[in-house]
């Protein structure tokens, strides 16, 4: 099966083809054909597109809406461009996989779409207004573009973390209001925790329930996840995606009285303020330069930057909470898994994580840390590491696409 795999921001489409189907899936033979991304959907766009084994092509066009995105994706993937061996038309795509940021309580599994799904996703609006909007949008252009016949699945962010305890999701606040608002943690990042699972019990030839790891997705958007007995007990983010960890313009855990107070002090309105916290905090907000981890680590090499380093540390100290926290909970692991953009590329940052925490077990090898590769990953502990440590790139696309393949074999509905 030919899987067209969207991940639909606000302002951006990412997509990926994988060639995949159960026999494949059991194999471990998945295969990316092809993959880009599209920025800046709404004005003059800037637009990246590469079959598997060429080199990439970009270009800049104008794309009003995220279907003139869509639009551009598969008609490049038809072209001459593309030259991608599996598909000479359209009616070579099987499927499509959505990633969809919020599934509520309604959603515990990835599912085929239909009438009755996007009545769901549209409800979880308000749980995730600057996120769900977009994925439905890609959903309707999808169906619009290659018609009712295909299949399209819902592959929820959010979905991995419904194993979570009432003790770890329910807030100290009067009961009523989970019950009349769904007000809880609903944790996000759930594909990527989930594939890093995955990756370690296949590389420890383990099965699904003697994965016990602390995995700790750092990239512009930051979440650490418990996962014991291949289940994730915990995780960082809450309600939204701004609570817990430091991250790029994200201010992470907050006293909630701030914001009355920023009020009465500054004359901000609620709205602006959630502006503040989402989008102008975090890295961006105590450095004042950037929310780029490596650019922070260059000005503070270069320059000695107090506030670039500032940021840093913070930024390591905040994962190191979290480490000892969630070891805590878990009454100990088996390892602690770094990805994302931040947790797989950079040392640096892997290495003031691990500063300290000798003690609890988890001891880095400086030299596999700095040459671990960044296409694998592997183990960067030291040998007489108790905790070991991994890098891996995570692979959030390849999960969609099998969860995709397996909805529609289990369950080929239509609209």
């Amino acid at each position: 099966m030919n899987i067209l795999v969207l991940n639909c921001g606000s302002s951006t489409v990412k997509f990926q083809i994988v060639e995949t189907d159960l026999e494949l899936i059991e194999r471990d033979a998945d295969r990316r054909l092809a993959s880009g991304t599209l920025e800046r959907i709404g004005s003059q766009s800037f637009i990246t597109m590469q079959a598997e084994g060429r080199p990439p092509v970009k270009s800049t066009e104008p794309l009003k809406d995220h279907r003139a995105a869509i639009d551009k994706v598969l008609r490049w993937i038809v072209s001459p461009d593309a030259r991608i061996d599996s598909i000479r038309s359209l009616s070579d795509l099987d499927a499509v996989g959505h990633r969809v940021v919020h599934g509520g309580e309604r959603f515990q599994k990835s599912v085929t779409i239909d009438s009755q799904v996007m009545a769901g996703i549209e409800d979880c609006i308000e749980l995730a207004p600057l996120h769900n909007p977009a994925n439905i949008k890609g959903i309707k252009a999808c169906k619009e573009l290659l018609g009712e016949g295909v299949p399209q699945v819902a592959v929820f962010d959010t979905a991995f973390h419904s194993t979570m305890p009432d003790t770890a999701y329910l807030y100290g606040l009067p009961y009523h209001l989970y019950r009349r608002h769904k007000i809880r943690r609903y944790g996000f990042h759930g594909t990527s925790h989930r594939y890093i699972a995955y990756k370690y019990r296949r590389l420890m030839g383990l099965e699904r329930e003697q994965v016990n790891i602390l995995s700790l997705h750092l990239g512009n958007g930051c979440s650490a996840c418990a996962i014991k007995d291949g289940e994730s007990i915990d995780t960082s983010m809450g309600f939204t995606p701004l609570e817990g960890l430091l991250m790029g313009t994200r201010s992470g855990d907050l006293d909630p009285s701030v914001i009355e107070y920023l009020h009465s002090k500054e004359g901000l309105a609620i709205n602006e303020i959630d502006t503040m916290l989402n989008k102008q905090s975090g890295l961006l907000g105590v450095s004042g330069l950037t929310s780029d981890m490596r650019e922070l680590l260059e000005e503070e090499a270069e320059h000695q930057d107090r506030r670039a380093r500032l940021a840093i540390d913070i930024f390591a100290r905040r994962v190191q909470k979290y480490v000892g926290s969630y070891l805590a909970v878990m009454n100990g692991a088996d390892a602690v898994v770094f990805t994302g953009g931040i947790g797989q590329n950079s040392h640096e940052i892997r290495q003031r994580v691990c500063t300290g925490l000798d003690w609890i077990g988890m001891k880095l090898d400086e030299q596999k840390n700095r040459t671990v590769s960044r296409e694998e990953g592997g183990l960067i502990s030291t040998e007489d590491s108790r905790l070991k440590i991994f890098a891996f790139p995570t692979n959030e696309e390849l999960l969609i696409a099998r969860d995709t393949a397996r909805c529609v074999c289990d369950s080929p509905r239509r609209w």
